[in-house]
């Protein structure tokens, strides 16, 4: 009898074993995965998959190319004829820590991964943001960041018709583009946690905590907007911002960043390169009150001219730092020797 007994108790622990899965650890899901079993509600974030021709795919294409195959066939025409999303936005994450804009972290950051250093914060993350052209940008934009603020499809739609200075977007296009932004949504693993915070959680998503909490938490691991500050150029600019340049950094600043829209007149009328006759020009104007000076274009950009509907946009102090661009400033000069 009781070897009977323990025969059963030993058939039921192996039935136990091989129907038993261990839970999926937090760390392998998305951000949103784990707020939303926590109750938080992002549907209307969601982009609307049951409209014709909406797709991952297509909104990939809009965004690196300009255009996406039609619904109905064909390929629609350019959204703008200056400008791409990725001519100002990275599509991967840029930044170390998730909680604040740091650009000095951020080049170091993307010249390890071999990305741009732009005006734009990267489309990587956007759709787990809550606000949009923050801060200053509504110096530039007036009302219009008043459909934008709070809403990423108005947020889409502001930066195609002004920000690229194109046409607007169909809906199917808008769709396309969100569906393409949540496949570049965060993932827990890119939160910094520590292990008594992810048994926090791990213990609010199974009922054993709280759940408010839970999520107030994992919220304060990364940015609920990028914050925007626009500066003025130096009022001396034989002074320049005051820092001592480096010029191994401003040869990152440059590469990364200048050469990234001049290079071969990529994004802008101005053609760029790396060689000393190009510094010669740009060290003449960099201590000049005129348009072609690092200082002027860096932080008030270069407004289109007429007939011509494409600009140079600004960087705020969050994109590039006074002391990035005085390590620009150094490099130009040491290139221009």
């Amino acid at each position: 009898m009781i070897y009977k007994v323990a025969s059963a108790c030993i058939g039921i622990i192996m039935i136990m074993a091989w129907t038993y899965q261990p839970s999926e650890s937090i760390t392998e899901k998305s951000v949103v995965e784990v707020l939303e079993s926590l109750g938080a509600d992002y549907s209307a974030k969601k982009p609307n998959m049951s409209i014709s021709g909406v797709s991952v795919e297509a909104g990939r294409s809009i965004i690196e190319d300009g255009f996406a195959p039609k619904p109905g066939g064909g390929k629609t025409g350019q959204q703008s004829k200056h400008f791409v999303c990725t001519s100002c936005h990275n599509t991967q994450r840029e930044d170390p820590d998730l909680t604040v804009s740091d650009p000095a972290a951020r080049l170091a950051y993307t010249s390890d991964r071999d990305l741009p250093f732009l005006q734009g914060t990267t489309l990587y993350g956007a759709v787990n943001r809550d606000n949009y052209y923050n801060g200053d940008y509504y110096k530039k934009y007036g009302d219009l960041v008043d459909a934008a603020r709070n809403d990423v499809r108005g947020a889409i739609q502001l930066c195609a018709v002004e920000c690229a200075q194109g046409r607007s977007l169909d809906d199917w296009e808008v769709e396309s583009i969100l569906a393409y932004m949540w496949s570049q949504q965060l993932q827990m693993d890119d939160l910094v946690l520590s292990e008594e915070e992810k048994s926090i959680i791990e213990n609010a998503v199974a009922g054993n905590g709280d759940k408010a909490e839970a999520q107030k938490l994992i919220n304060s691991k990364y940015l609920n907007g990028s914050p925007a500050t626009f500066i003025k150029p130096p009022e001396d600019r034989k002074m320049g911002t005051g820092h001592t340049g480096d010029s191994k950094m401003g040869m990152l600043v440059y590469k990364n960043s200048c050469l990234h829209c001049h290079k071969n007149g990529e994004y802008s009328f101005f053609q760029m390169d790396d060689h000393a006759i190009t510094h010669k020009y740009l060290n003449r104007k960099s201590d000049k009150y005129s348009r072609q000076s690092i200082y002027q274009v860096t932080r008030w950009g270069v407004p289109p001219k007429s007939g011509k509907r494409s600009y140079m946009p600004q960087y705020t102090s969050e994109r590039m730092s006074d002391q990035q661009l005085a390590d620009l400033r150094a490099y130009i000069r040491e290139r221009a020797e």
